[in-house]
């Protein structure tokens, strides 16, 4: 389900999608928190997120990867030849891929005792994620650009692509735990295909952040980048693999028929995620507002003692 969007914004970012030049490498839409290109030379879609204010799932970028999502597959539904055989996410944010879930968010409609707000941000987010994880159901190879911290919903986000590029110094990791939460929008799903039940709860149940590194040796990292190297090490990747698309594509099709997350697994998480978030008290709500703080104060310049240590 598409959220609820003002028309005339709708029209806007679909007219801003359906500017297509005849440049090699085009700008498809700028919508208000991130923006996509055709690198013709490469076959690749590009997608950066710009996020307004705090690099987190906020409802206005969720709302914008709905509708980029939708216009990728107008795109191949309209162009007269497949436009491109890969898709890559990465952030603007120097040091930052995404910082998660909408806390500020979280703790408001908890107080608030919303239930129902909170099922509605994760099934939106989850539709989004579902959508990736099936590579918008178009013949494309998915991938996650990291190039700085992927924390909670950033790593869920992350982890539904087909592939995972990081830089070998990234901060990833899930730190639900430390305010009594469960990560609720597809970590279990999907770590427990990339590795298994048992390593999977380890993960998430210990609150670690972990460098890339790490977790390229775990084996939930495809490709590991040197510091830096993120965007040269995709490029080369596709480089690569791209007269190997076709093996390449059935391959993840076929990981997809065999072990399948579909929509409604991911809801169903959703709504034990909202109703343990209901569970939550004041003490675990003032732990997931210093993390908020400590956000704050990263993106303003101001040191802080790490996101982790924040919310301890």
């Amino acid at each position: 389900m598409f959220l609820d969007r003002p028309l005339a914004a709708q029209a806007s970012a679909q007219t801003a999608f359906g500017q297509i030049a005849t440049a090699s490498d085009e700008t498809l839409a700028r919508l208000d928190n991130l923006d996509l290109r055709l690198e013709a030379g490469s076959r690749s879609l590009w997608c950066t997120m710009r996020p307004q204010g705090r690099p987190s799932y906020t409802m206005e970028l969720m709302q914008d990867v709905h509708t980029m999502q939708r216009h990728v597959r107008t795109l191949f539904a309209t162009a007269p030849e497949r436009p491109a055989d890969w898709f890559v996410m990465a952030s603007a944010v120097p040091g930052i891929y995404n910082l998660g879930g909408d806390l500020a968010h979280f703790a408001e409609r908890i107080r608030a005792r919303d239930h129902a707000s909170l099922v509605r941000y994760g099934h939106v987010a989850v539709e989004a994620i579902h959508n990736n994880s099936i590579a918008f159901g178009l013949p494309v190879v998915t991938m996650a650009l990291v190039q700085g911290d992927a924390l909670g919903g950033g790593f869920e986000h992350a982890l539904s692509f087909d592939l995972i590029v990081a830089e070998r110094s990234a901060k990833i990791g899930l730190p639900e735990i430390l305010f009594n939460m469960f990560p609720g929008m597809g970590a279990y799903s999907f770590l427990s295909r990339r590795l298994d039940r048992r390593r999977a709860e380890e993960l998430i149940l210990s609150g670690r952040i972990h460098t890339a590194e790490e977790l390229h040796a775990m084996g939930v990292v495809d490709v590991l980048s040197e510091d830096g190297e993120g965007e040269m090490t995709a490029r080369d990747y596709i480089a690569r693999h791209s007269r190997k698309h076709n093996a390449h594509l059935t391959m993840l099709r076929a990981r997809r028929r065999v072990n399948p997350v579909t929509l409604e697994e991911l809801r169903d998480v959703v709504e034990m995620w909202a109703e343990a978030a209901m569970n939550l008290g004041e003490a675990d709500l003032k732990k997931m507002g210093r993390l908020v703080a400590a956000q704050e104060r990263r993106l303003s310049g101001i040191g802080s003692p790490g996101l982790a240590t924040a919310a301890e």
